[in-house]
């Protein structure tokens, strides 16, 4: 079967989205591997890397939700990938002067963040005004298989490009990613009409909760936002304690701490390619919550990981499994978000999902790294991986609401003139 077209203009937001997808695939845990191979950090320090960070980062973007809804989305989405550029740009800079710091990874962390939160929010709303409503699974679909195929050939290039020119490499290079995607974006065909208020008002601060308050009252929402916050919380906040783990306890080095990210993720294409036909096939609703639940029982597996090539196929083995139930569910559950999300909301809903999504992996990571102080990383990961064994219980047990009923008025992306 021929594969479907999107047009030129999502075809450019493809190409920006793959390079910077790239880029970030070889630096994939760059901060917390410069952490641990340049500063000598502490699992504490670690988990707080990739704690504060977010945290600071979606207080930063919690007032720019309302901000980039009402205003055009392109010029945002290449502001925020230059301000990307810019502040990894920092560490190179300060490492070749020797004045690289523990505070520095820190204060970049969070500014990537809340750029990464600001990006997020307009561009799903360009999304869709690129592709008709009946597209969107598939273009989302795209962008998750992008993003897996980019995690499974950066790692272990980053950590040969490590191993050979030096730990900040792959920081150069994810900067450098982030300055082509603003280029690439900025070649997209077409004026973009600026938005209007459908009330007419003026902004009030209440707008800062808009997005919450719509997740929150739409039963199908809720549930499945309580649910992702509990699953990514836990899955991102054993990273950088399997990073510990790995690299210091069980003696692996750089490559093969790529390598064990990097290969599974051939099954993110596999799952991402499969969302379109499952769906039309057993339905969304059904498979939210199959593959919702199958996601949540791979992590355990990780309490298990020895040294040698037996630790690794373990480590492979429950990546893949996870990998392909997130790339099979992720696109789904994005597109059930745009479906059941006003267009003159959908800034501020994603804006306040993915806001909540950075304090819960926040809240996570500083738990988990004060754990695996007190006790060990393996101990960490293991309570970790018997914890998301109980959020299929918070996933949606009803089909929400038709798309007819809850998506009254979103039959027509919004309009660009040509």
């Amino acid at each position: 079967m021929a594969r479907r077209s999107l047009g030129r203009r999502f075809g450019w937001l493809w190409a920006a989205y793959a390079v910077s997808a790239y880029g970030s695939g070889l630096g994939f845990g760059a901060l917390p591997l410069i952490a641990v191979l340049v500063l000598h950090a502490s699992p504490a320090q670690v988990s707080a890397l990739s704690a504060v960070g977010p945290a600071v980062g979606a207080l930063i973007a919690l007032p720019l939700g309302p901000w980039v809804e009402f205003r055009r989305k392109r010029p945002i989405m290449i502001a925020m990938d230059l301000a990307r550029f810019a502040a990894m740009m920092t560490i190179p800079v300060a490492y070749a002067f020797n004045q690289l710091s523990f505070v520095q990874l820190l204060v970049v962390s969070a500014v990537t963040a809340a750029a990464k939160i600001a990006f997020n929010a307009a561009s799903g709303s360009y999304l869709r005004a690129l592709v008709r409503p009946d597209d969107l699974l598939v273009a989302n679909a795209r962008f998750e298989s992008t993003t897996w195929s980019s995690i499974a050939v950066g790692p272990p290039l980053g950590g040969a490009a490590i191993g050979l020119f030096g730990p900040v490499t792959t920081v150069v290079a994810d900067a450098l990613s982030y300055l082509l995607s603003a280029l690439g974006i900025s070649a997209i065909r077409g004026r973009e009409e600026p938005p209007r208020r459908t009330d007419k008002s003026r902004a009030r601060a209440g707008e800062l909760l808009d997005g919450f308050r719509h997740i929150l009252r739409h039963p199908g929402l809720r549930a499945l936002y309580l649910n992702n916050l509990l699953v990514s919380g836990l899955i991102m906040a054993t990273e950088p304690l399997l990073g510990v783990l790995l690299l210091r306890e069980l003696g692996f080095s750089p490559w093969e701490y790529g390598l064990a990210f990097a290969a599974p993720c051939v099954g993110g294409l596999i799952g991402s390619r499969l969302a379109r036909r499952v769906v039309a096939r057993y339905g969304q609703h059904r498979i939210l919550r199959t593959v919702g639940t199958l996601r949540a029982v791979w992590l355990i597996g990780l309490a298990f990981v020895r040294p040698g090539v037996a630790g690794l196929a373990i480590v492979m083995a429950v990546e893949l499994a996870i990998i392909i139930s997130m790339s099979l569910y992720n696109p789904v559950l994005a597109t059930y978000r745009l479906e059941h999300t006003p267009p003159d909301r959908t800034a501020r809903t994603l804006s306040a999902w993915s806001i909540s999504s950075s304090a819960a992996i926040a809240i996570l990571s500083a738990l988990g790294g004060l754990l695996a102080d007190a006790t060990s990383p393996r101990t960490a990961i293991t309570i970790a991986g018997v914890l998301i064994l109980a959020s299929p219980l918070l996933l949606p047990r009803r089909p929400g609401p038709s798309h007819g009923e809850a998506g009254a008025g979103l039959s027509a992306p919004t309009k660009l003139s040509a």
